[in-house]
């Protein structure tokens, strides 16, 4: 019996292990999920705002006129030309004159994309040189795709001939002017003169003005050729080439001169019927007897004409534009009104131009050192 409990007590026991090996173990405590950090979103930068276009009202076409006359006539006849370009191209135009020859160089150099400019050879020698600046049209004047510098004095002066010169006090109107600086500069030093003073007076018509006035004793300014009664040029541009033109052909006769003066209407310098249009005209409303006080003395070589020029970015199919509108204006009436008025800058017309038409003003500026001053 004793021997029957013990095997009862000892099967129970093994009953217990097999029961407590089969049951499922406790787990062990388990610790939170630590939470996944969402990266912040970034907030995307703003797009950059777009150029204006350039042409556009928010972005208008620079339009540079030099300032070698009247400001105010410049602005006019210039907005004249913005107006037109603008019915052509729908292009939006802003007219400026700077301050100097320089500064219509610098300004072209600084706003390379969306400038034009009307501006004398010298600037443009010295603007292509310096950054790129390229020119499309050249002035024609009656014909003449050239021009002259004149050098003018007194008409009841001794000086006959540029040796005269020699310690004279001398105006010009600009260091940046063609005709008004650079060519003289050249051929006084070519031969041998050195003049005395020298005054800036501020432009063509302040030059004239100096000499009338006995300002300064002689002075340096643009020419162009006379015409005669019927309209025509004294001497045609090939009478030119020919070597056909004297002297005495750069003025008008000795003995109309008594006669010059303003017509009725105040808008041309008339001599018998022969019109003025050198820069004497200019300044015929305030001085109407300034032919007759201030001649010519000498009349430098020949310079290529003035130029119409775009900034070295421009872009190429807005140019192409205002190219076509501005032949197309060139051949309207408001052109007489606008550039082309003698009071402006006497453009009869317009032709196309090539870089190397101003090698000979560009071989000037390396032969001198020149450098335009601001």
């Amino acid at each position: 019996m004793k021997k029957s409990l013990n095997l009862l007590f000892a099967m129970m026991t093994v009953l217990v292990l097999v029961v407590s090996a089969c049951a499922p173990a406790t787990p062990a405590p388990t610790e939170a999920p630590v939470p996944t950090e969402v990266p912040p979103t970034e907030v995307p930068p703003p797009s950059p705002t777009p150029e204006p276009t350039i042409g556009s009202a928010e972005h208008p076409i620079k339009v540079l006129f030099v300032p070698s006359v009247d400001a105010n006539i410049i602005t006019t006849g210039g907005q004249v030309m913005a107006d037109a370009l603008n019915q052509a191209t729908g292009l939006t135009f802003e007219v400026t004159v700077p301050t100097s020859y320089a500064a219509t160089i610098e300004e072209m150099c600084a706003s390379p994309m969306d400038t034009m400019a009307f501006i004398p050879g010298l600037g443009y020698a010295i603007a292509s040189q310096q950054c790129g600046v390229d020119v499309a049209f050249k002035a024609i004047r009656f014909g003449y795709p050239v021009y002259w510098a004149e050098y003018i004095v007194a008409r009841d002066s001794e000086y006959q001939t540029l040796a005269d010169l020699e310690g004279k006090t001398w105006g010009y109107g600009d260091q940046g002017s063609t005709s008004g600086y650079m060519v003289p500069t050249v051929e006084l030093a070519a031969a041998g003169i050195t003049p005395g003073d020298q005054v800036q007076t501020g432009g063509h018509n302040q030059t004239v003005t100096a000499v009338y006035n006995g300002e300064v004793e002689f002075g340096t300014t643009f020419y162009s050729v006379p015409l005669t009664p019927e309209g025509a040029p004294v001497f045609s541009y090939q009478d030119f080439l020919d070597g056909k033109v004297t002297g005495d052909m750069y003025e008008v006769p000795e003995d109309v001169i008594p006669n010059c003066a303003p017509d009725a209407e105040g808008a041309k310098l008339l001599c018998d019927g022969w019109r003025i249009l050198d820069a004497r005209a200019n300044i015929r409303t305030e001085a109407p007897d300034v032919v007759q006080k201030v001649r010519i003395l000498a009349v430098s070589q020949a310079i290529p004409n003035d130029t119409l020029s775009f900034g070295p970015e421009f872009p190429a199919d807005v140019r192409s534009q205002i190219e076509d509108a501005l032949i197309a204006f060139s051949e309207t009436e408001d052109w007489a009104n606008s550039i082309g008025s003698a009071d402006f800058y006497g453009w009869s017309g317009i032709a196309p131009a090539t870089d190397a038409e101003y090698d000979m003003v560009r071989a000037m500026v390396e032969a001198t050192g020149y450098k335009i001053e601001p």
